[in-house]
């Protein structure tokens, strides 16, 4: 679910950049009605690889009306990263990859309300791991397998990896997301072909 990282990023460049602020907490202290927000995001800021193989895909917004707030677009940004991932947890699945949870760090974890967008659109169980940096820890741990450390990843895993918080899905929310899922999943193959104009 490595896609995470460059997904996350269009949060930071949404709150930043576009309405800029750094009080993340504030901006989603307003967003009250998860799964029923009617404007979608897709957050292709950079192109996409996984599942759409595309660099010229490219970050949009539809649904907006006279009636869309602040608040449904920066839900809209939250709940499109989350239905990023959801598409590739989809592809692990149809491959027969089993998963039940799945593992989130940096600065996404630190917001309570993402952690429960991210739990509720993959339906799965999120750990919340101590260490900021995941990609350094990994780096850590395959160098501690390769000096011999340990003798597999998994056991270097199991003993450096320190999980300090689980946010569960709520079924209800679940099923509210597995509808909206069905809905974001239309709205890139119609872009598609609009990407190829306006690179």
């Amino acid at each position: 679910m490595g896609c995470m990282l460059s997904a996350a990023s269009c949060n930071k460049w949404w709150m930043d950049d576009i309405i800029g602020t750094t009080d993340y907490a504030a901006e989603q202290a307003a967003i009250k009605k998860l799964g029923e927000n009617h404007v979608y995001f897709l957050p292709y800021l950079m192109g996409e690889r996984s599942p759409h193989n595309n660099p010229n895909a490219r970050g949009t917004f539809i649904g907006m009306t006279m009636d869309t707030t602040r608040a449904d677009m920066t839900q809209a940004v939250l709940e499109g990263v989350a239905f990023a991932l959801r598409d590739s947890l989809e592809i692990a699945k149809a491959l027969g990859i089993k998963i039940e949870r799945t593992k989130i760090c940096g600065g996404g974890a630190k917001s309570p309300l993402w952690k429960k967008i991210i739990a509720n659109v993959l339906n799965l169980k999120v750990d919340v791991i101590e260490s900021e940096e995941g990609p350094g820890l990994g780096g850590a741990i395959l160098a501690a397998v390769g000096c011999g450390e340990y003798a597999s990843v998994k056991e270097a895993a199991d003993k450096l990896v320190k999980i300090i918080d689980t946010v569960e899905p709520d079924p209800e929310l679940a099923a509210k997301y597995d509808i909206r899922y069905a809905q974001f999943k239309e709205i890139y193959p119609a872009c598609k072909p609009l990407f190829e104009i306006i690179r």
